[in-house]
Order: C-alpha cells, then sequence, then structure tokens
C-alpha cells in the first residue's frame, strides 16, 4: 500500500510501505470462510523526490496586482525597520510610525465584552449565527447617539470589522469600471483596493500617480481642501475626515460645498469618519450604549491629545512648520526640499525613531513625514528628546 502525494501536495519526508502481497481489500468469498491473520511485513522507505509529483496551476493571478508599488506602506516601513535592527541590533528604536494604540482598552468595555462572551456559554445566552448587519439593539444605539435627529435609523447601520474591510468590499460592490477621486495626500487603501480592482491605469512614475485616477490636491495652501473646481467628474469621491494623514477635518461649509458637487455630477461619496471621536466641535464624537463608557474613552482620547501636543511642541519648537494634530492623534510634519522616505531614514538611523514617511499617501504627502501620538508617554517623551537632539 504505496503512498504517494496528489498533485497539489509534496511528498512527506518519508511513507510507511507494505509488502506487495497484502492488500487491505477483501475477496468477493472471504464472508464464507473464516478469517485468518496474514503476515505483515512493513517497511519505511524514502519518498520519491517531490518534483516527480510537481504541479503548476494554469490559473493565473490578478494581473492588476503587478501594478501595485513596492507593497503597502506599512509593510513597507516595517521591512526597513528590521533592516535597521540588524545593522543596529541594540538600538532602542521609539515606534510613531503606524497608528496603533498603545493603552490598555476601559475596564468597562471590556467587562461588556467579557460577560457577552460567557453568556454564549449559556442555553439562555447563545444564539448561533448573530444578525449578518449587526445586532439589532446596537444598531438602534449606534443611530440613536451618532445620527440623532439627522433621520438615520437601525436598518441604516451596518456593524463591521472595520474601515480596511469595508472599503475592499464597497470596491466589489462598485465593479472594475467606475472612476475615483481621493484626497492627495490620504489613506493609501483607497487607491491600492482601486488597483486591486482594476479601475486604474498603470502608474506614472514621473508624477507618482495612477492614471484614471483623481488626485484632490490637498495642501497647506487650501487649507488641506481641495479646490472641487479643478476636480473633474468621478463615479465615486474617498473623502476622510478628519483626514489620515494630514489631520484636516472639514468644515460644515466645506462638507456641504463637497455635498453639492457630489449630488451635481450623480456621484456617490464613500465617506470615512473613523478619528471622528478627535474633533473639538460640536460633531459627534462616539457611540457607546454602557453607562460609564463614555467618560473611560474620553480619558483614553485625552491621552493621547497630550501625546499629540508634546510632539506638536518638539517640532514647533525646532522650527518646523506643523498641520493637523487638534482633530486627529496625527502630526503632520513639512521638511521643505526633502524627499520623504529621506527623511524616514534619517530619523530612523540618527534617532532609533520610526515615522511615516509622506510619499506614501500620495504624491501630495512628498516633502512631508506622519507623526503617530500613539504611543506610551515615556516613549513619547523619550522621541521628543531624540529629535530635539537630531534636528537643534
Amino acid at each position: 500500500m504505496g503512498t504517494t502525494a496528489s498533485p497539489a501536495t509534496t511528498a512527506t519526508p518519508s511513507s510507511f510501505l507494505s509488502s506487495p502481497s497484502f492488500s487491505l481489500r477483501a475477496s468477493k468469498s472471504s464472508h464464507l470462510r473464516p478469517t485468518r491473520r496474514l503476515p505483515v511485513n512493513v517497511r519505511c522507505v524514502s519518498s520519491p523526490p517531490a518534483a516527480d509529483t510537481a504541479y503548476t496551476t494554469k490559473v493565473s493571478r490578478n494581473a492588476n496586482i503587478a501594478k501595485l508599488q513596492a507593497g503597502y506602506l506599512f509593510p513597507e516601513i516595517a521591512r526597513r525597520r528590521a533592516a535597521h535592527l540588524l545593522k543596529f541590533p541594540d538600538a532602542k528604536i521609539i515606534s510613531l510610525g503606524i497608528g496603533d494604540t498603545t493603552e490598555p482598552i476601559p475596564e468597562v468595555i471590556t467587562n461588556a465584552m467579557a460577560e457577552r462572551a460567557h453568556a454564549l456559554s449559556t442555553v439562555e445566552g447563545y444564539s448561533g449565527y448573530g444578525a449578518e448587519q449587526g445586532e439589532k439593539k446596537l444598531r438602534a444605539a449606534i443611530a440613536a447617539t451618532y445620527y440623532a435627529d439627522l433621520g438615520i435609523e437601525e436598518t441604516d447601520i451596518f456593524v463591521s470589522d472595520g474601515a480596511k474591510c469595508d472599503i475592499s468590499r464597497l470596491q466589489v460592490l462598485f465593479g472594475s469600471t467606475v472612476t475615483i477621486a481621493v484626497q492627495d495626500p490620504s489613506y493609501p487603501a483607497y487607491v491600492d483596493s482601486s488597483v486591486i480592482m482594476g479601475q486604474t491605469d498603470l502608474y506614472q512614475q514621473d508624477v507618482q500617480k495612477y492614471g484614471n485616477i483623481q488626485y484632490m490636491k490637498c495642501s497647506p495652501e487650501n487649507g488641506f481642501f481641495p479646490d472641487l473646481s479643478n476636480v473633474a467628474r468621478t463615479d465615486i469621491i474617498f473623502f476622510c475626515s478628519p483626514n489620515n494623514p494630514t489631520g484636516a477635518a472639514a468644515s460644515r461649509e466645506q462638507l456641504t460645498q463637497l455635498v453639492k458637487f457630489a449630488k451635481d455630477n450623480g456621484s456617490i461619496i464613500v465617506y470615512d469618519s473613523a478619528y471622528a471621536m478627535y474633533i473639538s466641535d460640536d460633531s459627534p464624537k462616539s457611540i457607546f450604549e454602557i453607562p460609564g463608557a463614555k467618560e473611560a474613552m474620553q480619558d483614553v482620547v485625552g491621552f493621547y491629545k497630550e501625546n499629540t501636543k508634546i510632539i506638536v511642541d518638539t517640532f514647533t519648537e525646532l522650527g518646523f512648520n506643523v498641520y493637523g494634530a487638534k482633530n486627529d492623534p496625527y502630526v503632520w510634519v513639512h521638511f521643505p526640499g526633502r524627499n520623504s522616505w529621506d527623511v524616514f531614514a534619517e530619523i530612523l538611523e540618527k534617532a532609533n525613531v520610526v515615522t511615516t514617511p509622506g510619499s506614501g499617501f500620495g504624491p501630495g504627502g512628498e516633502g512631508f513625514v506622519r507623526v503617530s501620538a500613539f504611543g506610551h508617554r515615556e516613549n513619547i517623551i523619550e522621541a521628543a528628546r531624540r529629535l530635539k537632539q537630531l534636528y537643534k
């Protein structure tokens, strides 16, 4: 009973083979007479080379993947950080690059999560698959808290596993023939998902843009809000406010202009408000259905806002122009005439601090770096000290 690898598998280092005379299949008349034990000799032999059973698929990869430039921004930053650690294994790196939180989740949230999880172990609390749109009670609370008096009902709410996944799902819904517009700079997932879907032309290295995308320039000169009179009509408009990475929050007047522009052109706005809780005006900030949760989360937000102030003060004292940082946890720092990746490398190699190069968010981000306020307080203070020493 020899074993061989199937076309889709790799042979194991060794296989058990029986004596050639041994068979697992009984003869047709075996049930008419008493069975007897047959001697079995088993020996271990090497399997044939994997090359003998190699299998090559004829299914082509999505050709649009090849249009992506150097992979996703943050894995590239992680690769360069790892390379730096190989050169300087004793470096005490502080990461102010990717926007990943560092402070514990308030207990009012984790206690509720634990209580709900434990309920699933009881007959009364077990529910099987949840509602595909999210639990009705939660959706009703979101509608009432976030969108009170705006005509939004629970049936308009969908609870998902995150904005990045939703962006890709929406792209599948829109299809490959739509045209899109994005803020420049903006969150890379909007452009990358468009490339993968086949909505774009090839990458144009000279201007650092993909063909068939409308890049809406957002800079200090225009208050980080695009001049819509210079934007061509597109099917989809991706708009993030407060913006990642610039931190600019669109005013009510600006959003009114954007909505009118979209309606006049028959466009769909995909509005990303991931950092709404940081907004300092009267706009809705967050959603909590459990008493006490709002106060607890405000303490966490306040912590990161203090981190933001430390970073802003540091770069301001050093003479840099700093933007954002009021309505989101990111500091957008201008290095005039400098290449963003060069500045990233300089700060990493000389200060052991990880930032994010602005050009990774689009050509409009060239000459900037994004510094995240997500970090332990002692790390933020130490990073500020190193930056002052580097640029004093």
